[in-house]
């Protein structure tokens, strides 16, 4: 294997880091990296928060549920959607009757935003500094918005943390799922009861018997310990209020 194939096979997670700093130049080389990614119609429809403050990264891991990795990751990396930059710029150009953004921009700008992360994501694992995708950045538009001082017009699309791998640590991979569950030619295809069963059997053999929610299965783990979870009730209400403060336009 190559040396980009190794980089993507050896990533994983990592919530602890070595106590010391990103050096500017890997910082450099990471944002460089970043912006080299894809970009929609090239119009870059997104900007880049690097978070070194002790004080916004306190704030963040209580914001972003509770996540004490989050304080202690030397930088920390929030890609935005953004499309207040060409809302202006539009303004600026003196063009009538702005219909932007709509929720094509949003989409590409939120494409655009998560494209250059994982371009960020390997750089970094190239160099020895490991990150981990934050989701809860979606969470607490009212918090998140004021402390990143973010216009209407943008959005934390994501959010990563970043620091060196500690010497000798072990690496812990989580199996995904078969791609005959994964990857379909030319068409989608539905799976059915058998093929389901059949994806998460191996997940269902190592759910734990006892566990906090009582479930009897893996799917009301999951469901109750995520999809219906309070972190995931308000980063859906969040959403929804990103999404409204750029549609103002728009009939709900």
């Amino acid at each position: 294997m190559n040396e980009v194939i190794q980089t993507i096979n050896k990533r994983v997670s990592l919530r602890k880091y070595q106590a010391k700093n990103i050096s500017k130049e890997h910082i450099d080389i990471i944002i460089d990296s970043a912006i080299k990614a894809p970009t929609a119609g090239n119009m870059m429809m997104y900007s880049i928060l690097k978070i070194q403050d002790e004080k916004t990264k306190e704030i963040l891991s209580k914001s972003c549920d509770n996540q004490p990795l989050i304080k202690k990751a030397p930088l920390i990396l929030i890609f935005l959607a953004d499309m207040q930059k060409w809302y202006d710029y539009y303004k600026l150009c003196n063009i009538e009757n702005i219909k932007y953004p709509g929720m094509n921009d949003f989409m590409l700008s939120i494409n655009d935003a998560i494209i250059a992360c994982e371009n960020a994501v390997l750089a970094s694992e190239s160099l020895g500094i490991g990150s981990c995708y934050i989701g809860d950045i979606m969470e607490n538009y009212e918090v998140h918005k004021e402390l990143l001082n973010l216009p209407n017009y943008t959005f934390p699309a994501a959010m990563i943390t970043l620091g060196y791998y500690p010497e000798n640590i072990k690496r812990i991979y989580r199996e995904r799922f078969k791609k005959d569950y994964v990857v379909f030619d030319e068409k989608y295809r539905r799976l059915d009861d058998k093929s389901l069963i059949k994806m998460f059997e191996e997940k269902e053999e190592n759910m734990p018997k006892y566990n906090a929610f009582n479930a009897k299965n893996f799917g009301e783990l999951t469901y109750k310990r995520k999809t219906s979870a309070d972190f995931s009730i308000e980063m859906d209400r969040s959403i929804k209020k990103w999404i409204k403060s750029f549609t103002n336009y728009l009939e709900d």
